[in-house]
């Protein structure tokens, strides 16, 4: 009989440890910006060393397990943009140690799990004390804005308030996922789907799909989807998503979840 318990206790025990393993798990997967994601906008990291590096408006953290370069941390500084590829360059300089990180987009994986990043990072850095800076490669995103993740319902376009009667059913409406850089919804007459690009500063809708139906005269499907992908830049106040480029203010999108 007492086996027969024991056995029993520890059968509760294991599917209590597998049930708190699986929420960790789940939570570690979500997509689900922590409290330490919003400080930061971009992240790259390297094997072998391994190596970190995360760069936030306010401050740029490098990580290692280089001794002497465990943990330093730099005053954020603009980087330098090349003309002709979307390459980025920050100088970074502390009382102790300089840096250069350089960021281009290009599709890179990472030497031990295999995973593809979209961009290439590679970081020289060295202590002021030392002759040749360290030189490391690796892999790198941006952390796409956390408050774009929802449903936003068109309020104005091109600088005029919009009503039901400028479109066929509904207003037209997107549901950004954040988490997959992908959106979907509706244009006014037709079901769209899509992609973001998104960097500091820099939103865009890409491959913007719809379905094909014949949309009535008048209605501002395709206005509305013109001014869209012509979005660069974004901000989000008052519970409105604000699309605009550097001609105009395009799109207003009000948030109804």
């Amino acid at each position: 009989m007492k086996n027969i318990l024991s056995i029993l206790l520890l059968s509760c025990l294991m599917v209590g440890c597998k049930t708190t393993a699986s929420k960790e798990t789940a939570g570690t997967n979500s997509g689900i910006s922590t409290e330490e994601d919003l400080q930061y906008y971009f992240k790259g990291t390297g094997n072998e060393p391994f190596w970190g590096i995360k760069i936030g408006n306010d401050q740029i953290v490098f990580t290692s397990l280089i001794p002497g370069k465990e943990n330093i941390t730099f005053s954020h500084t603009e980087p330098i943009k090349a003309m002709d590829a979307n390459v980025k360059m920050y100088k970074l300089s502390n009382e102790k140690t300089t840096a250069t990180v350089s960021i281009q987009q290009l599709d890179c994986q990472d030497s031990m799990s295999g995973a593809i990043s979209p961009y290439s990072v590679k970081v020289e850095i060295k202590n002021n004390s030392e002759l040749e800076a360290k030189k490391l490669s690796g892999c790198g995103k941006y952390l796409t804005d956390y408050r774009l993740h929802d449903i936003w319902v068109l309020e104005e376009l091109n600088g005029y308030k919009v009503f039901a009667t400028d479109f066929q059913k509904e207003m037209p409406r997107i549901e950004i996922n954040s988490a997959e850089n992908k959106f979907m919804g509706y244009g006014g007459c037709n079901s769209i789907t899509g992609q973001i690009f998104f960097e500091k500063d820099l939103l865009r809708f890409t491959k913007v799909v719809s379905t094909l139906m014949a949309c009535p005269q008048g209605n501002k499907e395709g206005e509305f989807l013109k001014a869209l992908q012509s979005t660069t830049t974004y901000s989000i106040e008052n519970n409105q998503l604000i699309l605009s480029n550097p001609s105009a203010k395009l799109v207003v999108f009000k948030k109804v979840d």
